[in-house]
């Protein structure tokens, strides 16, 4: 009987698409439209000492309607791709309407999202040409800086749980592998993952996950998605391949449809969000 069990589990954790009660498959229309008739949340610019980068850097933190410094919060860290910045999740992914919406309609925990600039260089902004090697490397560079110092810096001005188990890592494309890269390589310090669209500097998967039993026990979430359409849906493919064959725990989402852009992260935004920092439901199944 519990071996009938296992495999039943099992199954449920190796297919492409997750749909949960309550949680929707596609984000509805209007669900990124600022609406005049709701609570809104808060975005402020704060400035962090980065000893990575040895200069002071930028990060946009949005701080949900109905905010305390009197209650404690998880955190999002919610990062852009390698033509983006701090903006790119306010400007082109509206995350302040997504969210706010969300909120109004008590479909998400109360949380702190943080979106730093993931191009950990003195000169971060996204200008010239974005593929030179010193700026690709930034966006490595920017795993130190992160755990290192914007973190602590968060943690330390903000009212944010310290524990991993209230810390999530998500981004889009190029944030997409930082995301995966870093979260999947410090199971210390987060227990929520997401990757959108994940790009080529994702790692390999038996690099992302050497150790799959470690990685079950771990996770409380582990999200990779990318629209059909998209040319890099390979690498989100493999990670998925991977994980399927060791049997770890994860959503599989495909967006019918979906290309390289911020119509399939906003729709990943409103969807990841929706499941962090609570029991993912016991109503979600998966299929091929």
């Amino acid at each position: 009987m519990k071996r009938l069990i296992f495999v039943l589990c099992a199954m449920l954790f190796t297919s492409m698409t997750a749909v949960s009660q309550g949680l929707s498959k596609q984000a509805p229309q209007g669900f990124d439209v600022m609406k005049t008739d709701i609570p809104h949340g808060k975005i402020d610019t704060i400035v962090y000492h980065s000893s990575t980068v040895e200069t002071s850097r930028k990060a946009l933190v949005y701080t949900p309607p109905g905010y305390s410094k009197k209650k404690k919060y998880p955190v999002l860290y919610l990062l852009h791709g390698i033509g983006g910045d701090e903006y790119a999740w306010q400007k082109n992914g509206h995350m302040q309407n997504i969210l706010d919406n969300l909120y109004a309609e008590k479909k998400v925990e109360p949380m702190i999202v943080v979106m730093p600039n993931g191009r950990a260089m003195k000169d971060d902004r996204p200008v010239g040409n974005i593929f030179d090697k010193d700026k690709v490397e930034a966006f490595a560079t920017f795993e130190k800086d992160l755990l290192s110092d914007l973190i602590p810096y968060i943690e330390k001005n903000y009212p944010a749980m310290k524990d991993r188990k209230h810390r999530a890592l998500a981004g889009l494309s190029m944030g997409g592998g930082q995301s995966l890269n870093f979260g999947l390589g410090h199971l210390d310090k987060f227990a929520w993952v997401g990757g959108f669209s994940s790009a080529p500097n994702t790692k390999e998967p038996e690099v992302l996950v050497p150790n799959p039993e470690k990685a079950k026990k771990q996770l409380k979430l582990l999200w990779i998605s990318c629209g059909d359409q998209d040319n890099l849906i390979t690498f989100s493919k493999r990670t998925h391949d991977y994980l399927v064959a060791h049997h770890v725990p994860h959503i599989y989402h495909v967006v019918p449809g979906g290309h390289h852009d911020f119509e399939v992260w906003k729709d990943n935004l409103y969807m990841f969000s929706q499941l962090l920092f609570k029991p993912v439901p016991s109503a979600v199944f998966f299929r091929k």
